[in-house]
């Protein structure tokens, strides 16, 4: 065998760094990707603080969930909650410097219960909805968020949950939301894109169940449309936050007293181009 041959297979045999990319690679491909890392690493601490805050505020206000839930009358309970819910909502934006800018309250009947839908990009949209409704609501929640300590506790009693799994679950929550809007006058707050948007798309598309519900009540579908909410907290980055101003818009109610299930598909395209309307408007 040649000495370059030789030289060949030493090289191939002897390797003064692994295979396997080391932190190290792995930062600096993170530094060409993003070049703003120091701008990501802030935030990331600023998430840490954030959970820190909610995860103390919570111990703060979960005294107050229970004393209500425990000795208030059912029909009262839920008002009364709503009220602590919107403090909490107020506490974290201040403790997170985040100003809340809603137009169009004007537009919301205080005394009146709505199919509340809106869309959805980040974990700060429920907070957000706390601070954009005076009216009670409830949010229809993934059944898996109950099973959180103490936190489950508020969702179950708060919220309607619904097990997405089950057929006959998702009927029984239907119930409960048509209960909800025209036996309590408690208004139920709806994603019509079933998730959280981790798209690049401005919308993703809308499941049925907000615009039947609201045909099937005759009640008016009320549009909330998040602005920018995915700019303080990216769905696709981990526990990540930053200061500043969230936006929303409240738009005029469309009612559904004369509509019937044909009209659906016409509600909904018509919930979703007012949508993008306002989030594609060059200063909303």
């Amino acid at each position: 065998m040649s000495l370059p041959e030789k030289l060949t297979i030493f090289r191939a045999e002897f390797r003064p760094f692994p295979k396997h990319p080391t932190f190290a690679i792995i930062f600096g491909k993170a530094l060409k990707k993003d070049t703003n890392i120091f701008v990501q690493f802030l935030m990331t601490l600023f998430g840490l603080y954030a959970l820190t805050i909610m995860i103390l505020s919570f111990f703060v206000v979960m005294p107050c969930y229970v004393v209500i839930f425990s000795f208030m009358p059912k029909s009262k309970a839920p008002f009364q909650a709503h009220k602590i819910s919107r403090f909490w909502a107020k506490l974290l934006f201040t403790c997170f410097f985040i100003k809340v800018d809603i137009k169009g309250m004007e537009f919301i009947k205080p005394d009146m219960a709505y199919v509340f839908v809106c869309n959805h990009r980040s974990q700060m949209d429920i907070p957000l909805f706390a601070r954009a409704s005076i009216n009670t609501f409830r949010f229809l929640a993934k059944i898996e968020v109950t099973k959180i300590p103490l936190i489950g506790y508020v969702v179950k009693r708060l919220y309607i949950t619904v097990d997405r799994k089950s057929k006959d679950d998702r009927a029984k929550s239907f119930i409960k939301m048509q209960d909800s809007l025209l036996k309590e006058k408690i208004s139920v707050v709806i994603f019509p894109e079933g998730t959280r948007n981790r798209t690049k798309e401005t919308l993703i598309d809308f499941k049925d169940g907000a615009f039947r519900l609201a045909i099937e009540t005759k009640l008016p579908v009320a549009v909330l449309t998040i602005l920018n909410s995915g700019e303080f907290s990216p769905a696709h980055k981990f526990m990540q936050l930053k200061p500043g101003t969230i936006k929303a818009i409240w738009t005029e109610p469309i009612p559904t007293d004369k509509m019937t299930m044909h009209d659906l598909p016409k509600l909904k395209e018509e919930v979703r181009q007012r949508l993008l309307e306002v989030l594609r408007a060059p200063n909303p």
